[in-house]
């Protein structure tokens, strides 16, 4: 009876056992289904409308090449994708393609169409309010909250060297030619200090409690990343760009284009205003 009843509790522990195993690994499978049909939804949806747009103004087509760029590096993310992670990430990058989107209808006079869910890379970033106009080793760098013929270079907003880059238009893409080393990175840190910084050659606008919060959280995630740039890809994330073109690898992986705008982050940087 004793030898009776333990095999049927074996048999009772190993079908418990089986169980549990079939239904993790069916929970495994519908988490990866559900990333991959998330992240293909939007690349799907960035590809209609890059084919519907066109523009000719500089802002219009720097937009759009840049959100060109985030359309190849998802689909190449997706095609590698083998994990929920990886599907997010490609999901992230499609997603700032739309930030470009926008920012491309923007330019254009048109309606920018539904608001996108929050970028990651743009957490406390922020966005810019305000016209702002620095000079930096005699060059002049501008900043402002719409496109113009100065201003053509769009930013979703996030994270780059531990600094938080707020969402705007700017005169020159300073995020990318300083993604290097040595005088590279010194010459975009003196343009986000000057541009951002209430305590050098600030334009007067005024130092928002929502900065040194967004500050305080970038620095806190710079920190945690060792300050590396563009790990997760190929090129311009998130922060920096994660896939191909200058978004492959990811400008700013991690805290900003996760992937990534040039760092990630859209219309939606949290942190305050500029």
């Amino acid at each position: 009876m004793k030898v009776a009843l333990g095999v049927i509790l074996v048999l009772m522990l190993g079908g418990a056992l089986v169980f549990w195993r079939w239904g993790s690994r069916s929970r495994r499978a519908t988490e990866l289904a559900d990333a991959r049909a998330e992240a293909q939804r939007w690349y799907e949806r960035l590809g209609g409308q890059l084919m519907n747009l066109h523009g000719d103004a500089p802002a219009v087509r720097q937009a759009l090449a840049d959100a060109g760029e985030r359309y190849n590096a998802a689909g190449s993310q997706l095609e590698q994708a083998g994990t929920p992670n990886q599907f997010a990430l490609a999901r992230e990058t499609a997603l700032e393609g739309l930030a470009y989107i926008r920012a491309a209808r923007t330019a254009m006079g048109i309606d920018p169409g539904p608001e996108l869910p929050p970028l990651a890379a743009a957490r406390g970033a922020g966005m810019l309010t305000k016209e702002r106009e620095v000079d930096v080793q005699g060059q002049t760098y501008r900043a402002g909250p719409q496109p113009g013929n100065r201003t053509p270079y769009y930013y979703p907003g996030g994270n780059w060297q531990g600094r938080p880059v707020p969402a705007g238009w700017y005169s020159t893409p300073w995020w990318k030619t300083a993604l290097g080393t040595g005088a590279g990175v010194l010459g975009g840190i003196l343009i986000a200090d000057a541009l951002f910084s209430p305590a050098f050659a600030d334009p007067g606008y005024g130092y928002e409690a929502g900065y040194q919060e967004g500050f305080n959280d970038g620095f806190g995630d710079g920190q945690d990343q060792g300050g590396d740039v563009g790990d997760q890809g190929g090129g311009d994330q998130f922060a920096g760009d994660q896939g191909g073109g200058d978004y492959a690898g990811g400008d700013f992986s991690g805290g900003g284009d996760f992937g990534g705008g040039d760092f990630g982050g859209g219309d939606f940087g949290g942190g305050g205003d500029w």
